[in-house]
Parts: C-alpha cells; sequence; structure tokens
C-alpha cells in the first residue's frame, strides 16, 4: 500500500483506516486546510469582512423548513445581493449560517465532507444528534476566531427517521448544539424575525403555509434591520426556503418562492406591518 500510495503522489496515512471525523483527519495530518487556520489572525479590530444577517427555522407535521434571505453586508455597504445562506448538510438535514460569510462557506464544507467522510468509513450515516455534534465540533475549533470577531452562528435542521419528526438545533460560538422547539431565529434581524414566528407559527402548519410564515418573518426582519434584505422584485432575487422530511432534502424553486413572496409584498400595500395572529 505505501508504494502505491507513493505511486500516487499521496502520503501513507491518507490510506490507513482510522478515525471517522474528517476533522479530526485534517487537524492531525493537514490543520492548514481547517477553516480556522485559514483566515489570518488580525493583532488590531476586527476586519471589515461581510456578514451574513438573518436565518430562521420552523417545524411542521413531519419535517422541518428553513429560510434566509440574500442579503450580507460590510459595514453599511451590501457586499452580497444573492448569497445562499441555507444549504443542504446531507440527504436529511440543512445548515444555515449567519456571521463572516467567508469562514461560515468554509465551515458549511467542511460539514458537508464531514457527514460523507462519516458514513464511508462507518458505513452507516450519524444519527440526527450525531450530526449536530458534529457541526458543533467545527464551530469549537473556531472559538479562537470568534473571540476576535470573526464569529459564525449557525443553525442546523433535519429530519430524524426515530420520531419521524423534524428538530433544530442552535449554536452559541463556543459549538454546544441546544434543541429549539417549534422555531428559532439567528442573525442581527432575528429579535424581529423571532417576534413574527411566535405570533404567526402553529403546529398544524402545511409546508405552503410554513413557506409563507418564513417569507412573512424575513420581511418583518427586513422592515426593521437594514443588514436584511427584502424580497427584490426588481432583480428577482427571493429567500432560499428548504424542507427536509422523510422523503429527503428539496430546496422550494425559484417560482415557488417568487409566488409567495409576492403575495406577502401585495399583502403588506394593505398591511404594512403584515399580518396578526388571533386571539383565539
Amino acid at each position: 500500500m505505501t508504494g502505491w500510495a507513493e505511486d500516487q503522489g499521496l502520503p501513507p496515512e491518507y490510506f490507513e483506516a482510522g478515525t471517522p471525523s474528517f476533522v479530526d483527519f485534517l487537524r492531525v495530518h493537514s490543520p492548514d486546510m481547517l477553516p480556522v487556520n485559514r483566515v489570518p489572525h488580525a493583532d488590531g479590530p476586527p476586519l471589515d469582512l461581510p456578514h451574513g444577517t438573518t436565518i430562521l427555522a420552523l417545524t411542521f407535521p413531519g419535517g422541518v423548513m428553513m429560510a434566509g434571505d440574500r442579503r450580507a453586508t460590510r459595514g453599511h455597504q451590501i457586499a452580497y445581493r444573492e448569497l445562499e445562506k441555507v444549504q443542504r448538510a446531507d440527504e436529511y438535514s440543512a445548515v444555515a449560517f449567519a456571521g463572516t460569510v467567508g469562514l461560515a462557506l468554509e465551515m458549511v464544507r467542511l460539514f458537508q465532507v464531514e457527514l460523507e467522510h462519516y458514513e464511508k468509513m462507518e458505513t452507516v450515516p450519524l444519527s440526527l444528534p450525531g450530526k449536530a455534534r458534529r457541526l458543533g465540533a467545527v464551530i469549537q475549533a473556531n472559538l479562537a476566531q470568534a473571540l476576535q470577531g470573526l464569529a459564525v452562528v449557525p443553525l442546523f435542521a433535519g429530519y430524524d427517521p426515530d420520531s419521524g419528526e423534524g428538530k433544530i438545533f442552535t449554536y452559541d460560538i463556543t459549538g454546544s448544539p441546544q434543541p429549539a422547539r417549534d422555531f428559532h431565529a439567528e442573525g442581527s434581524g432575528s429579535p424581529f424575525a423571532g417576534g413574527a414566528l411566535k405570533k404567526l407559527y402553529r403546529p398544524d402548519l402545511s409546508i405552503e403555509d410554513a413557506a409563507e410564515v418564513c417569507v412573512q418573518a424575513l420581511y418583518d426582519a427586513a422592515d426593521d434591520d437594514t443588514a436584511t434584505g427584502l424580497p427584490d422584485r426588481g432583480r428577482r432575487i427571493y429567500p432560499v426556503v428548504s424542507v427536509v422530511t422523510g422523503d429527503g432534502y428539496r430546496r422550494l424553486s425559484e417560482e415557488q418562492v417568487a409566488e409567495i413572496s409576492e403575495r406577502v409584498i401585495e399583502g403588506r400595500h394593505e398591511r404594512p406591518d403584515g399580518p396578526v395572529a388571533p386571539l383565539r
């Protein structure tokens, strides 16, 4: 095996049976490839890097939905208008992020490979709580950078085949996963999005209604938080909305989200503050 590895131009340890954690493998053999080691250390104030803002998730019967606006800011400027903050983690889970964009994208890619690597090594997928803990380890590795202002705050959600339900996990900068009940929002617009979710959430939402609740919540966030982007009708840029059920991960089509967004915008012409929750 050693001679074959040398012929391929790869070190022999790449072909040895080792840990099912790809993060641990990189930490031992290629620490420079970890996202935490690919961002320069700053001795002064935090660098003025693009930041992603509002993301949210909610559960519905048989699954979970995750959504995010498309804007990233650099100080008082718009850095990106079409950033995709919601990503597929694996077949039955999704991950979204708020915080330093470049570092967040690297962490998401590493997490995706981590899940694939584990399944190849162990021949079985991780449980949903196990996936949440693996993401926590990736976040924990970034703690030193987070304390310098380069924080990434992800949101993780997926379908749990053991219970037949969707579940949501939240994190702080130390990487400890905490389950969230029913719904959760992160990012600069999260206080406003969370308020809208609290007002509009129902445990019996259909997928169509859940998507409209997500867009309403993101609209409320953008209404009060300049870092969160409204649906952009002129450029046809709408939120990313993804669903995870027993059938797996899927992203709602651009046409479907555009139709829901247009309906929300038209409704705001009649009621600028959005729909209200019934008292009974």
